[in-house]
């Protein structure tokens, strides 16, 4: 049994988000990380919080449902504490790299690049406007992830049309496999 824990992004997910969904339809095996600051993203206190809130668990048995800079968030995590969990969902990471990136979004560049031991996908779209597919595509490969591309997807939120999403289920799934 793993215990699936969803770490949003920027403004956390509102109620029709994906992980929202995720999270209120199974509230025994879903968990999310609260974050002092939803607002004014800053990585050290992120990745605190995150180690913080799971240490009650067995990392072993855990899953990570990142969406946006909350998957950058699991990787900076992973970086400076090294828990090897079961497994991370990685939804959009936004590329925190890039030249238009908010400035308000603190200390997530440069972006880990290490290979992740543990099984992790990345779900990209061809048109995020956060993260170019190119950059997606980098980032999988750099962490040893499988990638899922969808087409025309957004940001794969809720304005994008991601509200109950069968897919996120299925992939959750061959994590926990």
């Amino acid at each position: 049994f793993s215990m699936k824990v969803i770490i949003p992004g920027l403004h956390n997910s509102d109620e029709g988000h994906w992980q929202s969904i995720l999270e209120r339809e199974n509230p025994q095996e879903y968990f999310r990380v609260i974050q002092e600051d939803w607002d004014k993203p800053n990585c050290e206190d992120w990745i605190q919080t995150i180690e913080d809130s799971l240490k009650a668990y067995y990392h072993s048995e855990l899953i990570l449902i990142g969406h946006s800079i909350g998957c950058m968030a699991i990787v900076h995590w992973y970086h400076r504490f090294k828990r090897k969990i079961k497994g991370a969902l990685l939804v959009a990471p936004s590329d925190a790299e890039s030249l238009a990136y908010p400035e308000y979004i603190e200390g997530f560049a440069p972006i880990p690049l290490e290979e992740l031991p543990f099984k992790s996908i990345v779900v990209g779209s061809t048109n995020d406007h956060v993260s170019s597919l190119e950059r997606i595509e980098h980032f999988a490969i750099a962490w040893n992830s499988k990638l899922v591309v969808l087409e025309n997807a957004g940001h794969i939120e809720t304005k994008s049309g991601f509200g109950s999403w069968p897919l996120a289920e299925q992939l959750i799934s061959e994590l926990e496999a």
